[in-house]
């Protein structure tokens, strides 16, 4: 019913702190490279960004074909009759929130496995130096 409106309100807050982060970010040495500096956080917040706006986009899509999302007010058909609303707001809160915990799991451990590549091929390349 309104599940995509919890990671639209997530992509929002994202890009939020990606514009923080990346007014905060200072350039790192290349001889000074730690795991988990060889890609900056901005770049990986918008990976994080992107894959939240897109699946909030395609649920959306997919909302409207099933007729539940309207382009007249008020735009979501559940909020239109009190009961309807509260169904609404538990599958916001249950189905939105655990699509969204999955969804910034899955980013973190992609984020954690690429920064360990790129960390062991940085390692390997200083010791053969």
């Amino acid at each position: 019913m309104g599940c995509f409106v919890v990671s639209s309100i997530a992509a929002i807050g994202v890009g939020a702190m990606k514009h923080i982060v990346k007014h905060n970010e200072k350039e790192i040495a290349s001889d000074e490279k730690r795991f988990g500096h060889e890609v900056k956080w901005s770049k990986k917040l918008s990976y994080l960004e992107l894959t939240l706006w897109s699946g909030s986009f395609i649920l959306a899509g997919e909302h409207m074909i099933h007729g539940e999302v309207v382009p007249f007010p008020p735009f979501l058909t559940a909020m239109a009759n009190k009961d309807d609303t509260i169904a609404m707001l538990h599958e916001m809160g249950t189905v939105g929130v655990g699509m969204l915990a999955i969804l910034v799991f899955a980013w973190a451990i992609g984020v954690l496995f690429y920064d360990y590549l790129l960390y062991k091929k940085h390692k390997k390349e200083c010791e053969a130096k």
